[in-house]
């Protein structure tokens, strides 16, 4: 009965990521630990899941041409060995994953209240990215700042799994205001499918995956992915990304302060 139960709920944030686009490691996390779940089990497992489910999307994007790999490259320079040393922290001044758990909770409630607050500022970031010419601060230090960016994200979603895609997305809608939305969705699959997989097998080296929850998880979800694809197209979307948004910051304010 356990596999069933997980297949359902890896088919529930399925379908909540295909019809919002986002949520995928900001709702299995805490799915997870509401199952009881260890936090340690819960992150490691659902980095090698975002891997995974957003791996698919990489090779499409590839082939539509929506991929501005410079700046994935300079995201990669950023994310990949602040990924390594959050990997190494964990490894060498903790000796066991309880112990490092207080760490682990505060870094998820954190960026799921961020993710929260890009959600319902999403709306307003889209109307006002336009605005933006090439003499402002962000846009004159595009480069450099998304190297910084990567170096936060490494690190965060290591420790969290959650902000590869609606944070990684808000930060290329603000450094890159002409960038098509297609191309922002394409470049930010294009970085954090090497990141999650790399902190994923991190936290393998830690011994922190559940494999036989991991593949339950899939078989729910890449198929509910698709309906959930479909189905948004007949769905206000702003409505559903901020009933998210509203969820995503309760949970946050939950494992940050309670």
């Amino acid at each position: 009965m356990d596999i069933l139960f997980y297949i359902l709920a890896g088919a529930g944030v399925g379908l909540a990521v295909g019809l919002t686009g986002v949520g995928g490691g900001s709702l299995m996390t805490p799915l997870l630990l509401m199952f009881g779940f260890p936090p340690h089990i819960a992150i490691g497992t659902d980095l090698i899941y975002a891997a995974i489910t957003k791996g698919t999307g990489v090779y499409a994007h590839h082939r539509q041409q929506t991929i501005i790999w410079p700046i994935v490259r300079r995201l990669l320079i950023g994310c990949v060995p602040a990924s390594l040393a959050a990997i190494v922290l964990l490894s060498v001044f903790f000796t066991e994953p309880e112990d490092y758990r207080g760490l682990l909770v505060s870094t998820l409630g954190a960026m799921l209240i961020l993710t929260s607050v890009v959600l319902i500022f999403r709306p307003w970031i889209l109307k006002h990215r336009n605005i933006e010419t090439d003499d402002t601060f962000l846009v004159r230090h595009q480069k450099g700042l998304t190297v910084l960016s990567g170096v936060f994200l490494g690190f965060a979603v290591t420790l969290s799994s959650v902000g590869a895609g609606a944070f990684g997305t808000a930060i290329l809608m603000m450094l890159y205001p002409h960038l098509s939305g297609v191309k922002i969705v394409g470049t930010d699959l294009a970085y954090a499918v090497p990141l999650t997989f790399l902190a994923g097998m991190g936290h393998w080296h830690l011994g922190n995956i559940d494999w036989y929850l991991l593949g339950a998880l899939l078989i729910g979800s890449i198929p509910a992915i698709q309906l959930g694809t479909r189905l948004a197209r007949k769905l206000p979307n702003r409505v559903l990304q901020s009933t998210l948004a509203g969820i995503l910051l309760l949970i946050g304010l939950k494992y940050t302060f309670f």
